[in-house]
């Protein structure tokens, strides 16, 4: 059962992080490179719809977030066997940590838009280069940095095994969705 939660939520968030190039396709790469991996949420060109549209596809994907939001939290919860008093130190800290990721995932989704944007229009200059490496490298360390005061937190509240099931559990989540996320994106030309 908690591998089934876990498959479901792993492949379900990749369509949860910021709206990467929402209703933008992905360039191809010229020829002679092989073609990114395509997941099966990879975004699509749609025509320009009406604004009942726009809102009803905003609806559903704010739908969409918030479910995944609840279904994460039922991962934790059956994996991480609080006890009740447990349970009340721990929710607000993860609740925080999760509001906190959500800036991280938006930061993200800026870097890639930008880097899809100009992806799109041909070759990435080397200025555009140097700037987002330096982005993707700031991401990085905010996300380790915020790990580390998760870490801090929950030592206060929890024991040891505890706090390594529970950074397990996010470090797993995190992973498949940057896996996917990599798989989608062209490298630079």
């Amino acid at each position: 059962m908690k591998h089934t939660i876990f498959a479901v939520l792993a492949a379900s968030a990749l369509v949860a992080l910021p709206a990467l190039g929402e209703d933008k396709p992905v360039a191809k790469p010229a020829a002679s490179a092989p073609a990114p991996a395509k997941a099966a949420a990879a975004p699509v060109a749609k025509a320009p719809a009406a604004a009942p549209a726009a809102s009803s596809a905003d609806a559903n994907m704010e739908i969409l977030k918030q479910k995944l939001k609840a279904d994460k939290k039922l991962l934790v919860a059956a994996n991480m066997e609080l006890s009740d008093a447990e349970a009340k130190a721990f929710w607000p800290i993860y609740e925080g940590y999760q509001a906190d990721l959500q800036k991280i995932n938006q930061r993200i989704g800026a870097a890639v838009d930008s880097y899809l944007g100009a992806y799109d229009k041909g070759a990435i200059s080397n200025d555009l280069s140097k700037k987002l490496l330096q982005e993707t490298l700031a991401i990085e360390k905010a996300e380790l940095d915020l790990k580390r005061a998760l870490v801090t937190k929950l030592e206060k509240v929890l024991p040891p095994y505890k706090v390594a099931r529970y950074t397990q559990i996010e470090n797993k989540v995190r992973a498949v969705i940057k896996y996917e996320l990599a798989a989608q994106i062209p490298l630079v030309q």
